[in-house]
């Protein structure tokens, strides 16, 4: 598979600290950790100045579509995301792809001195870098978009057979001035309750019976959640959008 094309079936839970330790005891039987197990996650998302893109995914609508920026702590790399979701009765299918540059391209891009594709053809890694990089192009000069905010987390990473990934995402916060690539003291903390792990869980198919049977005697059910769909309803209680 493209390892910058990806497509799967998503499901979220919101989950605490007991719940995430009883999913561990059965996920570390059946699973290992990924190459990159713990990592600190960067999202910074594009919008218009009307925040269209998020404000049409909170309608939870059949296909959403967004462009974001994707960076991990202590990587001097971007990578550049269209997702797509596709809203079925029981889960969502996700389709994402994505080009690599540096973050010093990516800072031109901002500043529109330099195109993606242009960037994208400095240093071709995959056949289909110039396509991906010409459909992120599109999107931007289309909708007119801009960083607008960004949301970072830790991550903690577990693979399996046939495709299947969990995630764990703990402590979000956000902001949505002085967007970079870095943490400041003044961020937003995203959860103010109990309930403040995102489990994530990706697979190429159904899932496997042992982990079907551990959500159920758990008694955890997946969520209708949005990162970004959450922080964007939190800036407009704080008047900052």
């Amino acid at each position: 598979m493209n390892e910058k094309i990806f497509e799967r079936i998503e499901k979220k839970y919101l989950i605490d600290a007991a719940e995430q330790q009883d999913m561990l005891s059965a996920i570390q039987e059946h699973m290992k950790e990924d190459k990159y197990f713990e990592s600190e996650v960067f999202n910074l998302y594009f919008d218009t100045k009307d925040y269209d893109l998020i404000i049409k995914s909170i309608d939870n609508p059949v296909f959403k579509e967004k462009l974001r920026a994707r960076s991990y702590g202590g990587y001097d790399k971007v990578f550049l995301e269209i997702k797509t979701k596709m809203r079925e009765p029981e889960y969502n299918i996700g389709h994402k792809r994505r080009v690599l540059i540096t973050t010093k391209d990516f800072n031109k891009l901002v500043k529109h001195q330099k195109s993606v594709e242009t960037l994208a053809r400095q240093k071709i890694e995959n056949p289909n870098d110039i396509q991906i990089a010409r459909e992120v192009d599109y999107l931007i000069n289309y909708y007119e978009l801009e960083p607008k905010i960004l949301v970072y987390y830790n991550r903690q990473s577990f693979i399996g057979e046939n495709g299947l990934r969990i995630t764990f995402d703990t402590d979000l916060k956000y902001r949505s001035k002085n967007l970079k690539f870095t943490k400041k003291s003044s961020d937003h903390h995203f959860f103010d309750s109990d309930k403040n792990i995102i489990m994530e869980i990706k697979a190429h198919g159904v899932l496997p019976l042992w982990l079907a049977r551990k959500l159920s005697s758990a008694k955890i059910f997946p969520a209708r959640f949005s990162k970004i769909g959450k922080v964007y309803e939190k800036l407009r209680k704080e008047k900052n959008v």
